[in-house]
């Protein structure tokens, strides 16, 4: 806790140090240059701004020039900004909420310079995301927004209705690339270790190579980062002859990242992963022994790791959209089969798209078949009858849903008293 508070205070105060919080603070006019960091988004339906941030590193207002080490979030005309791009912005500066991860928001108005286009690492992942979505162009619309979607996190192209419908059944972890993709990318590294009979020094190094190119791939949104971070934990143990275990590599990466950006502690993906994980580490364990009562052990396990994810997830996801999802668990069960294929065929057929496409197209193929099933789950089970139950919404919402879970639970793991005899 110390090293967060010290950190905390450190960032803040090299964020007021700067001129770029008095010019907010006086909504100045002003020339920012900075490098994109991240993929431009439009949230909040017809007729909202699209957004991108940009890591600035100089800014002239009020006839000065200063330099600056701040995140800007810029709306306006940025939707053809590539991540890594060096670029010049002219518009209007604003403070940034209380609490937000950047330190200012600038209103465009006129549209952006690119200075320098992206290079570098930055390009080499521009052209491999770019040929996906060109290879990937031509298919049916659920499939060619949810192929790039589960193989990278680009949800730019998904269908507004079938996002409504992975929204109201809990599927959205799937086009949010976080552990589960993570989970799945160590398990075809390590099958493919396996085959070629490498020794587990080489196994860990190919795993720590693997996460570090996909998060490069997948940008380090806060979710990617948390998985990749406690990924390395892992694989730190595994060279070490210790094999790290789940609680005490996520407690590591928790930790590490909050000390080294206190505003993650703010992003509801970041914590909505982190319960995720936590849950299916300590409580999915409960649960499938004893689901097994009643059910094959495969299948026990196979439902209690998303009823596992959604009991801890479920107060979280109220505080965003005041609704429960009473088919989450269902539509999780029959979805979970197909993200392997998604992840791997997706990300395999990416990396060849830009060299190789006539390889890439047959394994983009086979991924989109599994985005298939993965569509056709939510969209039934969205048109299920109650698929979507109002709640009510803020802090009480979110601790009415948490005492309704917790009471769940109990009842569901309680002990039964033995017969006397």
């Amino acid at each position: 806790m110390t090293g967060g508070c010290g950190s905390c205070a450190l960032q803040l105060h090299q964020r007021a140090s700067g001129p770029l919080a008095p010019l907010a603070a006086d909504r100045a006019a002003v020339t920012l240059e900075g490098v994109v960091r991240g993929e431009p988004a439009c949230t909040g339906g017809a007729g909202c701004r699209p957004r991108v941030v940009v890591a600035a590193d100089a800014v002239v207002g009020r006839g000065g020039r200063g330099e600056v080490a701040a995140r800007v979030l810029a709306t306006g005309p940025v939707e053809y900004l590539a991540h890594g791009a060096r670029v010049r912005l002219v518009g209007r500066l604003a403070p940034a909420d209380p609490g937000d991860d950047v330190a200012a928001v600038l209103r465009l108005v006129a549209p952006p310079a690119v200075v320098r286009p992206p290079a570098g690492v930055d390009a080499a992942v521009g052209r491999v995301r770019g040929a996906l979505l060109a290879a990937t162009d031509a298919m049916p619309p659920d499939l060619r927004g949810l192929v790039p979607g589960a193989a990278i996190g680009d949800t730019s192209r998904i269908p507004p209705d079938l996002d409504r419908a992975m929204r109201d059944v809990s599927l959205t972890h799937i086009t949010a690339v976080s552990g589960s993709h993570f989970a799945v990318l160590a398990t075809a590294v390590a099958a493919l270790g396996s085959a070629l009979a490498l020794p587990r020094l080489a196994r860990a190094l190919l795993t720590a190579v693997a996460t570090a190119g996909f998060v490069l791939l997948v940008h380090p949104q806060p979710s990617v980062v948390r998985a990749a971070v406690m990924g390395a934990v892992a694989v730190a143990g595994v060279v070490a002859g210790r094999p790290a275990r789940s609680v005490p590599a996520l407690g590591a990466a928790v930790t590490g990242l909050l000390v080294l950006d206190p505003w993650l502690a703010r992003s509801y993906g970041f914590v909505l992963s982190v319960a995720a994980t936590a849950a299916i580490a300590l409580l999915a364990p409960v649960l499938a022994a004893r689901l097994q009562v009643v059910l094959p052990r495969w299948l026990a396990l196979a439902v209690a790791v998303p009823a596992a994810a959604q009991a801890a997830c479920g107060p979280v996801i109220v505080l965003l959209e005041p609704a429960v999802s009473p088919y989450a668990v269902l539509a999780n069960l029959l979805a979970a089969p197909a993200l392997f294929p998604a992840t791997v065929l997706g990300v395999a057929g990416a990396l060849l798209a830009p060299w190789l496409p006539g390889v890439a197209a047959p394994l983009l193929d086979g991924g989109a078949a599994a985005c298939w099933w993965i569509a056709t789950v939510a969209r039934v089970t969205a048109d299920l009858p109650g698929a979507r139950v109002p709640w009510p919404g803020g802090a009480g919402g979110a601790s009415l849903l948490a005492l309704a879970t917790a009471a769940g639970l109990a009842l569901a793991l309680r002990r039964r008293r033995r017969p006397l005899a």
